[in-house]
């Protein structure tokens, strides 16, 4: 049976096929620049920027150069014909150089792909696509980081209980918590920034990187390849070191894992035991009508459970034969693409989930009382260290907070209780006061956030 045009329409994109999965685990706009267009498009434009930098160099003519970027501007280039006459080269820089030769003449055939290798094409080809999808990975980033900065700013004051190892530890404020997920964003967007202009670079070296068939010793041809496509110079050919495509890796795997950060701590506040804060629409289930998943969280935290294992399958390629590697380059194509994707997608989801997350300043101020005081019996040993000792005062404390736990009291009544506490009714209520025991908690979030501002400043 054939898709109505309604359906035709939907399942055809600029950028591709639409999958079942639509863009549940990518943003729209990483996938633009990571589809098999975007690759074949980035190839094209080595072949036509190798074509220029050579007719001005005089090592090819400038007819020749015309023929070749006019061949490649109005030609059509399919990614399908061209990967299925890709298996008996094991490229598809073999085919894609064909196709562009049956556009010229002879003339224009001797500047096509002119003393290059398709290493050079695919590895330059992967730098073009990593550095087009990180644009729109940036910008999301900034766009999360601002999100951070918002809620910090508004939550600056707003106690919420501190966890470690999951329980309630001592009192803390949601703006730092956000704070906290700033300084994370804004380290990984620089991370990746510093990769996508100082990292991702042109190749060019010919057949075993020696650029024999049109010599490059100074490397003047690389460095206007370089300029020509918008990417890094490198200081020499890189076919086998791999510590550029590891570093882009490393760089998304880190951007990955602030965001997966993020998306666990929103899933776990949104629990209802704990209900301190909830996104702001959808989250339906298909049975249970009273749900409400925290499903921006749960589709990031899916993008980004996938990224280590990519991040390793890149690593593991670094060790290759010689200078050109039987199959381990080729691994990386796939990955780094998923790898571009995956971050765009949980880039994407992360903010959505802040921009309309809703955040409960009373459901966190209640469940500071969750342990009846228990929390602040760090504020009274400390208060207790003066007169007694630290040792003693920790010892005393942890006492009479079991004494309070089996009794099933207050920390506060157990105190008062307590004949050894030498503390007056107003002291143990000021020790028990959590708004009096956050430390330098709003300061760290003013330092964040004037550290945020000067990152954004021109």
């Amino acid at each position: 049976m054939k898709p109505s045009s309604s359906t035709s329409e939907h399942v055809s994109r600029a950028t591709g096929t639409r999958s079942l999965w639509g863009t549940l685990f990518t943003d729209p706009d990483v996938e633009a620049e990571t589809c098999d267009q975007a690759w074949l498009r980035a190839m094209l434009d080595f072949e036509r920027a190798l074509a220029i930098v050579q007719a001005r160099a005089g090592i090819v003519t400038e007819e020749a150069a015309r023929m070749v970027v006019t061949a490649i501007d109005v030609g059509h280039y399919d990614p399908v014909v061209i990967g299925e006459g890709a298996l008996t080269s094991g490229t598809p820089v073999v085919p894609l150089v064909r196709a562009i030769g049956a556009h010229v003449t002879a003339e224009g055939r001797a500047a096509v792909h002119n003393g290059a290798t398709s290493q050079d094409v695919l590895d330059t080809a992967l730098s073009l696509v990593a550095h087009r999808a990180l644009g729109p990975v940036l910008a999301g980033l900034r766009g999360v980081a601002a999100e951070c900065a918002r809620l910090a700013e508004r939550h600056r004051d707003t106690l919420i209980t501190g966890r470690t190892l999951t329980q309630h530890a001592l009192p803390t404020t949601f703006g730092l918590k956000c704070a906290g997920w700033l300084v994370a964003v804004d380290e990984a967007a620089a991370a990746l920034t510093s990769v996508r202009t100082r990292r991702l670079a042109v190749q060019f070296g010919g057949a075993v990187g020696t650029t024999a068939a049109v010599p490059d010793p100074g490397g003047d041809l690389t460095a206007q390849l370089a300029a020509e496509l918008g990417l890094a110079a490198p200081l020499i050919p890189w076919h086998t070191n791999r510590t550029r495509v590891a570093e882009l890796a490393c760089a998304l795997g880190e951007a990955s894992g602030v965001l997966a950060k993020i998306a666990q701590d929103v899933a776990l506040l949104a629990q209802t035991e704990v209900a301190e804060v909830s996104e702001g629409d959808g989250g339906t289930s298909s049975a249970m009508p009273h749900k409400h998943n925290p499903v921006r969280a749960v589709l990031v935290t899916a993008c980004t459970r996938r990224v280590p294992g990519l991040v390793a399958t890149v690593l593991s390629t670094m060790a290759q034969e010689h200078e050109r590697a039987a199959g381990a380059w080729h691994s990386e194509w796939q990955t780094v693409t998923e790898l571009l994707r995956l971050v765009g997608g949980a880039v994407r989801g992360t903010r959505e989930l802040l921009g309309r997350l809703r955040v409960d300043a009373e459901r966190m101020r209640h469940n500071l009382d969750l342990t009846g005081g228990l929390l602040m019996a760090e504020n009274v040993a400390v208060r207790l260290a003066d007169r007694i000792g630290r040792s003693e005062a920790h010892d005393l404390v942890a006492e009479v907070c079991r004494t309070a736990v089996a009794a099933g009291r207050s920390l506060r009544e157990a105190l008062l209780a307590d004949l050894r506490i030498g503390l007056s009714e107003k002291e143990i209520d000021d020790a028990l006061d959590p708004a009096g025991y956050t430390g330098g908690a709003g300061a760290f979030v003013d330092r964040a956030l004037a550290a945020h501002r000067g990152r954004d400043r021109p």
